[in-house]
């Protein structure tokens, strides 16, 4: 993986990481674009990255992260289906992550959702508190983000909605909710990483790869977040339907007229 190369996917994974649009399926579809071959190490890159991301998140709302203690008890509620359910359907995942046609699927699907989401979840309660009840349900909708293509930003900010949450306070729960959820991935595939001899000097060869897309995601993400909380408050999810439905349905016709966007 080259540095340009490097800095365009962690751009992607800074301006989507956020965004209802699915980040991984971005990134994935990203690397496929730059004819990046997926190794391990460019599996792992994929999600390594996502650090540069979370540390946006405690840069920008450090208050929060050092409130009280019943925030990380929520936290930790919420992050505890994906969690589980992760440890268990881990290779089935890394599976799906390979396939292209499959992420441009559940792009459009979960555009045609966001189209009607507004009008689904337009409730709002007068009671915006995190409750426990409201974070386990919000952590379950996590897990549906394990599908490529759906967008962990998309099933937790409708999840807190669909519990009567404002749009502004269900995003930025997901927003919190990242960073144990990402933290934990990003470990987790470190950890696989160190675990073998061979991906241990491979890890090592490209410390500085890394370094450049943590620090570049950092960056884009801190700036992203703030353009998602604008737009939907203002506009709602319907300008993400639409552009989900716009990039998933390119990819199928691409791929139907024989172009290789194939990462398997």
């Amino acid at each position: 993986m080259t540095i340009l190369q490097t800095i365009i996917i962690a751009i992607v994974e800074g301006l989507t990481e956020f965004l209802p649009v699915s980040s991984t399926g971005h990134m994935i579809i990203a690397e496929a674009v730059c004819g990046v071959e997926p190794t391990p190490f460019v599996k792992a890159f994929t999600v390594i990255i996502q650090f540069g991301a979370i540390l946006a998140v405690v840069v920008l709302y450090h208050h929060r992260f050092f409130e009280n203690w019943k925030f990380y008890k929520t936290l930790l509620i919420a992050f505890l289906p994906a969690a589980v359910v992760g440890l268990l359907l881990g290779k089935k995942i890394d599976l799906l992550l390979e396939n292209v046609p499959v992420i441009a699927t559940m792009l459009i699907a979960g555009g045609v959702f966001m189209l009607f989401a507004d009008k689904l979840f337009s409730h709002v309660s007068r009671n915006q508190e995190i409750t426990t009840k409201r974070a386990l349900i919000i952590g379950f909708c996590q897990c549906l983000a394990m599908i490529p293509g759906v967008s962990r930003s998309m099933a937790t900010t409708v999840g807190g909605m669909a519990q009567k949450l404002s749009r502004r306070h269900a995003a930025e729960f997901s927003f919190f909710l990242a960073v144990p959820t990402m933290f934990a991935a990003t470990a987790y595939k470190l950890f696989g990483l160190l675990r073998e001899p061979v991906e241990r000097e491979v890890l090592s060869a490209n410390l500085t790869i890394l370094l450049i897309g943590n620090l570049v995601a950092f960056v884009v993400a801190f700036f992203a977040m703030g353009l998602f909380i604008n737009i939907l408050t203002k506009y709602g999810f319907k300008p993400f339907g639409y552009y989900r439905i716009i990039v998933g349905g390119t990819i199928l016709i691409l791929l139907a007229m024989g172009y290789d966007l194939q990462i398997i």
